[in-house]
């Protein structure tokens, strides 16, 4: 079989072109790594980083005074001390460093009247180790950050002759004896497999949001990562722990961005009252993410709901002046036009919390090493810097930060390594039985058509299982949890993920066969939705965007600590969970 199989040898590949993965290529080439690849299934400009619309953070201090050890201060607050301290540490204090960085290659900021990257204040970040005011810490450009940022590092990556092989599809890591040696990837336009080796292999394929059917995040976000590092044997991490972001629109779940908060929106409830007192006098609008999402919940719940059903509330921007929707906030007026057919100058906004990103990953240390010849970086990844929940514009930091030092480890392996340890890796034995057990598994998929029973599972379409699903997650492993909700809907999750595997695909052409990729994303997506509601279900606590209504309290003597998951038996999908401890010193939180 492996004698029809192309195979590609390179000294990094990376899986997944958003700015984490562009990061990672554009160091490891400048630190001497020449023969890289990117492989992703959509071209890189669609990559999900474009959706990231606030900013980025760094203490530049252009507003009011700031340091970055408040900005370490407020990352470990907001994750409810979950965070590494070591990881933080890196996160803040090099933000100064990657934001000059991106301004050297071309990134465009928007700028105040000194001619000095614009800042905005975004939620849960205060000055003097929150003793101080609101701090003025997100660069941005207007409200397309994460764009601008994605499109300026794809040129980079082009200007540096890394190659991209866009429209591919991983469906495997090549595992043995816990080496990791590379991927078997469908090359969508030619129909063929390919085998992709390498020295190290970079996961950076964003998050897990749609297992949610409310969610900000596109439909590529269907944790391909995570599910390879899941199936091949490797821990998750922290993988209860996902963020609602308090203003998607209701009933579509698109983004309007914090920005929108920081310029001075209001939320309101269907009295038109600004509900955020009542839970969080100091901060109001501007507190973290988990406070305001479950604090919207909780309105909600006591019945102070908008709309026939009672179950949204309002975003208040009718008086922001017209300078702030023309040049902080243009994709707003748009974006609630196109999808509320509201004018947000005239209108109330409805909004509702939606699944937005994902703390959880695949565990790794802090140089984003998960083990031997495999690496993570990005959303992807837990090591760990956001812990239980993440402040707003970190994640933009963290996939250049982060990717930075990937791409330094990328060169430290590549000099350690023997080449001669890689080349011409399909002739060994052990080679061919990885790739021939891979094959059976992934021709196992399709329909015999020399076997005249052949089962031809059509009970229900892929559409209704991944919709089921979507449902399932909303109702058992929403902003509230407890444990009945939450053991139906991970028993309904592994009878569709065995419903699925029964599942046989009607036509054996590889070239974009849209049933085979839904199939092979919502298996992803059932693999993460497991993995979530396991690690849910074990951390017998409230902390961050975990809220459990069964513990509502935080319980530090057991659980701080990460979380951590693996599947033992995949047959009969069987997952096992531990606790690993948090590195802390308290090094920002004596003060």
């Amino acid at each position: 079989m492996i004698r029809d199989i192309t195979c590609k040898n390179f000294d990094a590949i990376i899986i997944g072109s958003g700015g984490s993965g562009l990061m990672t290529a554009i160091t490891a080439h400048d630190e001497g790594v020449k023969n890289i690849a990117i492989l992703s299934k959509v071209l890189p400009t669609n990559s999900h980083t474009i959706s990231a619309k606030g900013g980025i953070n760094a203490s530049l201090g252009n507003v009011v005074k700031d340091d970055w050890r408040w900005h370490a201060f407020d990352t470990l607050k907001g994750s409810a001390f979950l965070a590494d301290e070591d990881a933080v540490e890196l996160l803040c204090k090099n933000a100064n460093e990657a934001i000059l960085f991106l301004e050297q290659n071309g990134v465009v900021f928007s700028r105040d009247s000194n001619h000095k990257i614009s800042q905005r204040a975004y939620g849960g970040q205060t000055s003097e180790f929150g003793k101080g005011g609101i701090a003025y810490r997100a660069c941005y450009s207007k409200d397309n950050t994460g764009q601008t940022i994605l499109h300026t590092l794809h040129q980079q990556a082009l200007k540096r002759n890394i190659e991209f092989y866009n429209d591919f599809f991983v469906i495997d890591l090549l595992v043995k004896d816990n080496k990791c040696f590379g991927c078997l990837a469908i090359d969508l336009n030619a129909g063929s497999l390919e085998i992709f080796e390498a020295k190290t292999t970079i996961l950076a394929t964003g998050g897990y949001s749609q297992i949610y059917h409310n969610t900000t995040s596109s439909t590529i976000c269907t944790g391909d990562g995570s599910a390879l590092a899941l199936k091949a044997g490797y821990y998750l991490q922290d993988m209860e722990f996902v963020q609602f972001h308090p203003t998607g629109i209701y009933g579509s779940g698109f983004l309007i961005t914090e920005a929108c908060r920081g310029e001075g929106a209001f939320l309101l409830n269907k009295n038109h009252q600004r509900f955020m007192q009542n839970y969080a006098p100091e901060m109001m609008e501007l507190s973290s993410r988990d406070v305001i999402a479950q604090s919207m919940a909780q309105e909600i719940l006591i019945g102070n709901g908008g709309g026939v059903n009672h179950d949204h509330l309002y975003l208040d921007l009718r008086h922001l002046d017209d300078d702030v929707f023309k040049n902080k906030l243009p994709g707003v007026l748009d974006l609630v036009n196109k999808f509320a057919k509201l004018n947000p100058r005239q209108d109330l906004i409805p909004v509702a919390p939606s699944a937005h990103y994902s703390m959880g990953g695949v565990a790794t240390d802090i140089n984003c090493v998960v083990g031997d010849g495999l690496m993570a970086v990005g959303e992807v990844a837990c090591h760990s810097v956001h812990g239980a929940n993440r402040l707003g514009c970190n994640s933009l930091l963290d996939l250049v930060v982060f990717g930075k030092i990937a791409g330094i480890k990328i060169s430290e392996i590549n000099k350690q390594k023997n080449s001669c340890e890689f080349s011409n890796l399909q002739n060994q034995k052990n080679f061919q039985e990885i790739i021939d057990e891979k094959l059976c598994i992934f021709y196992d998929k399709f329909i015999d058509k020399s076997k005249k029973n052949e089962p031809f599972n059509k009970d229900l379409s892929l559409s209704q299982i991944k919709l089921q699903m979507q449902k399932n997650n909303d109702r058992t492993l929403g902003v509230f949890r407890n444990v009945e909700l939450m053991k139906s809907g991970y028993n309904f999750n592994i009878e569709l993920l065995k419903q699925i595997r029964r599942f046989k695909i009607s036509s054996p052409n590889l070239a974009w066969n849209d049933e085979l990729i839904q199939y092979l994303e919502i298996e992803n997506l059932l693999l993460n939705s497991l993995a979530v509601g396991f690690c849910a279900l074990n951390r017998l606590e409230s902390r961050g965007s975990h809220y459990r209504s069964d513990f509502p309290r935080l319980n530090n003597e057991n659980f701080l600590a990460h979380s951590l998951c693996k599947i033992i038996n995949q047959q009969n999908i069987e997952m096992e969970f531990s606790l690993k401890p948090v590195r802390h010193s308290n090094k920002f939180l004596n003060y």
